[in-house]
């Protein structure tokens, strides 16, 4: 296994004042180097199929740039997390989750304080975009285009499974991609907000993710418009984001 490193830019905003004194939100990019065998790319609940069909196309869109972003990382020597939440039962006996399994429990730290203010968006609908009006389990497993490296890769929809397995193998830094920014990505207990809570270095893929919104619910703007506000709400309160193409692979953005 080849051991690299990442250069990243980390994008985060801080809430600052212009020449006029009044506040505005800054975008800053902070430099960073991460050795790529101290760090794990994770994807958050990149499944087969969901009970939004529009959902269910944008994942479609997405799978195969996660996956070359996958593998590339993964030559270059980071550890994957495959975290598709409700397949475990797929997966019984699957080196990769049996691997997981096999990992000591560590006992986590207590939760940090942090700053938890509401979503710029109004997702109490589901945030369906196609109609649908009822949620239902469509998922059974990962998105079959994203490939699973049986000999190294883990598989979990357990925080502290994840977290025990990323002390174990010494990796403090969590790049997270997938799906939905304003619901799973957040709030799993692998994902964002409990992992920044528990000391970890956390970064989000801005362009490898998506949202559950409707634009007929508050702001009323386009389905890419609250991604974008969702992605900029994670830069502001929660952790920094990445582009896809700073992992060595997939086009600019």
């Amino acid at each position: 296994m080849n051991s690299d490193t990442f250069h990243l830019a980390l994008r985060s905003q801080k809430l600052t004042q212009d020449v006029q004194g009044c506040s505005v939100w800054k975008v800053v990019e902070t430099p960073a180097v991460l050795p790529a065998a101290d760090t794990a790319l994770l994807l958050c609940d990149v499944w087969d199929n969901h009970w939004s069909r529009g959902a269910a196309l944008r994942v479609n869109a997405m799978a195969g740039r996660m996956n070359r972003v996958v593998c590339t990382a993964r030559e270059r020597g980071a550890q994957i997390v495959h975290a598709p939440s409700d397949t475990m039962a797929f997966y019984e006996g699957n080196p990769a989750r049996q691997r997981m399994k096999a990992i000591p429990r560590i006992e986590p730290p207590p939760l940090l304080e942090h700053t938890d203010p509401p979503l710029p968006i109004d997702d109490s609908d589901g945030g369906s975009d196609t109609g649908e009006a009822s949620w239902y389990t469509a998922w059974s497993r990962q998105h079959p285009a994203i490939e699973i490296d049986e000999s190294r890769d883990v598989i979990s929809d357990n925080g502290e499974e994840v977290y025990s397995f990323l002390q174990h193998k010494g990796i403090g830094s969590l790049i997270i991609l997938g799906v939905h920014a304003n619901m799973c990505v957040l709030g799993r207990s692998f994902a964002i907000k409990r992992m920044v809570r528990w000391g970890m270095s956390v970064m989000l893929v801005r362009d490898l993710t998506d949202t559950m919104y409707n634009p007929a619910k508050a702001p009323y703007v386009s389905h890419g418009e609250g991604t974008r506000l969702v992605v900029e709400f994670i830069e502001k309160f929660w952790c920094p984001t990445i582009g896809s193409y700073e992992l060595g692979a997939g086009d600019h953005g």
